[in-house]
């Protein structure tokens, strides 16, 4: 009973890390431009570089976890982490700066995912919406800390020290899965698919990192169209070589099952909004607002309040309205309060901002639970490292994809403002881009049976909702 508690919890301290870094990078961003002398929009490299490392490197997560333990690449990667987080806290140019966040995506790439893992093979399925809302919990003490802290930081101190507090929790999160972690292996040995780590590291880097390098003059266009076109090639590869290969490292075979093709195609669109919002909010106040660091924290925590005060009712909402009825009308309303904060202008009060974060933090959090939670439905066990690696792939994309549109929708309106710089007038067409592609995931979801996820959401169909029926 004790493991039941505790697996959890070192799941949730690796949640910590990463989320509690995203959020104190994103406010401290105009600070760190300044000190690095670029621009603050050109910081989205390090951001996007850490995200893609991610999503380069997590397809290898489940094979390796498999291969060589859950509990001995948990730990490595937590170490891997720290070092990159150093390495942002002793940076002296942008360069610095990105390549030591691509070294702690490195690290992250590793310790989500294989925590995710954990819980699938220890817990049973009917108790996995209450699994996910529990570890994530405490996770979210991440974000509510993070721009508060690194506000108060960046204000009053220096930026460079945000990045030594994920030391300590690094250190708690190696002790813990030292002692309470167990040594999952795979049960079949596969051999490592190097061609298609290759391929798929390629195509996605190449894809989203041209991508979000359009516009920003750091790197010569030359550059970035090549980027662009080896992405496309090595993904067109990938496609062939996966369907040559028996054990694939991204196991595409995946998408045939509905609840699984949802989660991941509805989720990325979902969540581009999601990955623009962090690092809209903050320049916004900062560069719109003129607030501090330390004020516009403040306000960007109160998003992650509303999150946290959702985790309680999520298993009634879905015991009473089941999953695909969840997804798709609260993709709407959480893409609406997104999009609301195109309305936020210097004459905004901040109790209405608050009360617009909070409410629309309340509305993605249950979007989120539900999205992680019906992926894994209908995957048998023999594949859940696949499936893992394959939606952290997805997640991290998407985020990624959300900050290089958000950014860029800035930045073109900025170019033709009569402004010269950044102003409050040129966010609020960012934020009704990515709120209305958060939106659009309802289409998705709406192809979801009545029943999906019926299993995990405790509920037992009705005579409307026939078990064997699948809808589009």
């Amino acid at each position: 009973m004790l493991m039941h508690r505790i697996v959890p919890l070192i799941v949730a301290v690796a949640l910590f890390m990463e989320n509690m870094d995203s959020t104190v990078i994103a406010t401290a961003l105009p600070a760190i431009a300044a000190d690095l002398q670029t621009n603050p929009l050109a910081l989205k490299l390090a951001i996007t570089s850490y995200l893609l490392a991610l999503a380069i490197f997590i397809p290898a997560s489940g094979w390796t976890a498999d291969r060589f333990g859950a509990r001995n690449v948990f730990r490595l990667a937590i170490a891997v982490f720290m070092t990159g987080s150093l390495g942002c806290a002793i940076a002296h140019s942008l360069d610095d700066f990105v390549v030591a966040r691509f070294v702690q995506g490195i690290g992250g790439a590793m310790m989500s995912p294989i925590g995710r893992l954990v819980l699938l093979r220890s817990f049973d399925k009917r108790e996995l919406v209450k699994v996910m809302v529990w570890v994530t919990t405490p996770a979210l003490i991440g974000p509510m800390l993070g721009p508060p802290v690194g506000g108060f930081i960046t204000t009053y101190f220096s930026w460079h020290w945000i990045f030594v507090i994920n030391i300590p929790m690094g250190l708690i999160g190696i002790v813990l899965a030292t002692r309470y972690i167990p040594d999952i292996r795979g049960e079949e040995r596969v051999p490592f698919d190097f061609v298609g780590f290759v391929l798929a590291g390629l195509g996605i880097g190449g894809l989203a990192f041209g991508a979000t390098s359009i516009g920003i003059g750091y790197l010569p266009v030359e550059f970035v169209l090549a980027m662009l076109a080896i992405g496309m090639l090595a993904g067109v590869g990938y496609l062939i070589h996966s369907r040559r290969t028996a054990t694939p490292l991204l196991d595409l075979t995946l998408f045939s099952l509905p609840t699984f093709s949802a989660s991941v195609l509805g989720g990325f669109m979902f969540r581009v909004g999601v990955g623009a919002l962090p690092f809209l909010l903050p320049l916004l106040l900062q560069l719109g607002f003129r607030m501090t660091p330390f004020q516009s924290g403040l306000i960007t925590f109160s998003t992650a309040i509303g999150a946290m005060s959702m985790k309680a009712v999520v298993p009634s909402i879905l015991s009473r309205f089941g999953f695909r009825n969840t997804l798709v009308v609260n993709a709407v309303i959480s893409a609406a309060f997104l999009a609301a904060c195109a309305a936020f202008t210097p004459a905004t009060p901040v109790a209405v901002i608050i009360v617009v974060l909070v409410v629309g933090g309340f509305f993605r959090s249950l979007e989120f639970t539900c999205i992680n939670t019906i992926a894994y439905a209908d995957v048998d066990r023999r594949r859940m490292s696949r499936a893992t690696s394959l939606v952290s792939v997805a997640q991290q994309l998407s985020i990624a994809t959300g900050v290089a549109v958000g950014a860029l929708a800035v930045e073109v309106t900025t170019r033709h403002s009569e402004g010269t710089g950044i102003g409050a007038a040129d966010f609020p067409p960012a934020f009704l881009l990515v709120g209305a592609i958060s939106a659009a995931s309802a289409l998705v979801f709406m192809r979801l049976a009545p029943d999906a996820g019926h299993e995990l959401a405790g509920r037992t169909p009705g005579p409307t909702e026939p078990t064997d029926q699948r809808m589009g």
